[in-house]
């Protein structure tokens, strides 16, 4: 090489260099308790970014004020001590997403917590605070998502892309109509997440058990923050879900969350607010209490075609005390959601499970999520329902009755022992329409209100194994046709001459 082509790179690395001068804004630690940090010297930090102590330990700054900066610590509190050096990152908390967190257990960071081994993944991440999608990029809400519940699917039904509360007192079974709608997703190519915040560590291994027993955490990804673990971790368990959600339903698939349950979600904010030395207003509650959830629960969505058209249903959970809907954090998520399931304890202490409340319980989206034969079936359920329930209550007190009101009682009870469904045993959408169709056809006046139970499990059996094709014709059209309601009253009227009362 000769000397003119050594000069000449010369010149061009000095045109192409660029002198660097970095500098790194360091704050420090003045006082560390409970989880919280406040640091003096960072005049450049953003709200929600993520903060490092000591260069390992994870932090977020919630709170800007003149003079001093208060974060929450993400990792274990115990390491951070007044006087550590604090330094801004610019960037806010991320988590792994990906089809490799499928079937297992991780925590809001995205560490796997299930004694498994380590999860491999691509390396992509999202990070757990996102904008919502806009309006011009959502897509109509008119494709149902089956809950396997047959109470829920006639009268509340919920489409994909829909944010439906589950709403009641503890003990009334909210986490089992959520794990029922996981189980029904079976084949039916949709990813569920479940977020368990400040739950036993014992229901989430249970919770693990069934799932595995009845193949569904093939498609499902369980994040999990227990009750032993910080508020910080607990206020960003439902983000981190979400992000993982949002990587599938950015790809065009359809996605199912669950937030169980978002009053251990505000509970644990609150406590991050007042050690913040934040304001409190009603309850006790910060005052931006609806802003953490609506900015969450926006999230849910049904994008267009253009975008993919992939969805995220949210199912979130509120616990009532007492039944008192109209406490803060209810109602400020029942104001945020598309509808709600109020699950009773009345109902639930009477033996009707699910414990629906059909007159509170409404889905705002309604029939456009449902096939035409389901709308076909249950047009009048609702209404039948609530005349029974003001009726019975009537009828307590003695009354001599008339014939027609006696009928409707009759009906009524008969409609709501066959509304019944054991847990961990969704139902078929095909085999919903069947049960409803000769329940409001009134086809098993005869029966007994006691043998009811066995009569539907014998029934369904003997729909399957003679007559597939009723099924397969509902399956396939999603219509219910004056051939196919005639099969299903001859079904009827042959089981029950014929087989039922030789096997009651």
């Amino acid at each position: 090489m000769d000397t003119k082509q050594i000069v000449k790179g010369f010149e061009t690395q000095l045109q192409n260099y660029k002198k660097k001068n970095e500098q790194t804004e360091l704050g420090r630690i003045v006082f560390s308790g409970d989880g919280v940090v406040k640091i003096t010297g960072l005049k450049h930090c953003k709200y929600g970014e993520l903060l490092e102590i000591n260069g390992s330990i994870r932090a977020i700054a919630l709170n800007l004020e003149e003079h001093e900066i208060g974060a929450i610590v993400l990792d274990d509190e115990d390491k951070v001590a007044t006087g550590g050096l604090v330094s801004a990152t610019g960037d806010i908390v991320t988590v792994p997403v990906g089809p490799e967190l499928l079937g297992r257990v991780v925590d809001p960071l995205g560490n796997a917590i299930d004694g498994l081994a380590p999860i491999k993944t691509s390396g992509k991440r999202r990070p757990i605070e996102t904008p919502a999608p806009v309006i011009m990029d959502r897509g109509k809400v008119n494709e149902p998502l089956q809950t396997g519940i047959i109470c829920i699917d006639s009268m509340i039904p919920i489409g994909k892309g829909q944010r439906e509360l589950i709403i009641g007192d503890r003990q009334t079974g909210k986490t089992s109509v959520a794990i029922d709608t996981i189980l029904n997703q079976k084949g039916k190519g949709v990813i569920c997440v479940y977020v368990a915040i400040g739950q036993k560590a014992s229901s989430i291994s249970s919770l693990v058990h069934l799932l595995s027993e009845n193949g569904a955490m093939e498609y499902t990804i369980i994040v999990c923050s227990t009750a032993r673990d910080s508020a910080p971790i607990q206020y960003i368990a439902p983000y981190s879900g979400c992000a993982m959600a949002e990587e599938f339903m950015y790809q065009g698939k359809d996605v199912l969350i669950v937030y169980d349950d978002l009053s251990k979600h505000a509970v644990a904010y609150r406590s991050m607010s007042l050690l913040l030395k934040r304001p409190p207003g009603r309850e006790a509650y910060p005052g931006d209490i609806f802003y953490i959830h609506s900015r969450l629960l926006e999230r849910a969505a049904k994008l267009s075609e253009f975008h993919g058209g992939g969805s995220m249903t949210a199912l979130p959970i509120v616990e009532t005390q007492a039944g008192a809907i109209s406490a803060y954090v209810p109602t400020n998520v029942i104001s945020i959601t598309d509808g709600q399931i109020f699950l009773e304890t009345e109902l639930f202490n009477a033996g009707v499970r699910p414990a629906v409340n059909v007159g509170l319980s409404v889905s705002r989206v309604g029939s456009s999520a449902q096939i035409k034969a389901m709308r076909t079936v249950s047009g009048k359920l609702r209404l039948d329902l609530s005349q029974y329930r003001e009726l019975a209550i009537f009828a307590q007190f003695g009354t001599d009755l008339d014939a027609q009101t006696k009928s409707m009682l009759a009906q009524g009870e008969r409609t709501t022992e066959m509304l019944k469904q054991p847990v961990s045993s969704p139902m078929d959408v095909e085999k919903q329409v069947i049960i409803l169709y000769i329940t409001m056809k009134e086809l098993l006046k005869n029966i007994s209100v006691k043998k009811l139970s066995a009569f539907k499990v014998g029934f369904l059996e003997y729909v399957d194994t003679n007559f597939p094709q009723i099924c397969k014709k509902i399956r396939e059209n999603g219509n219910l046709d004056f051939e196919t309601s005639q099969e299903i009253e001859a079904a009827t009227t042959r089981f029950i001459d014929f087989y039922f009362d030789k096997v009651k």
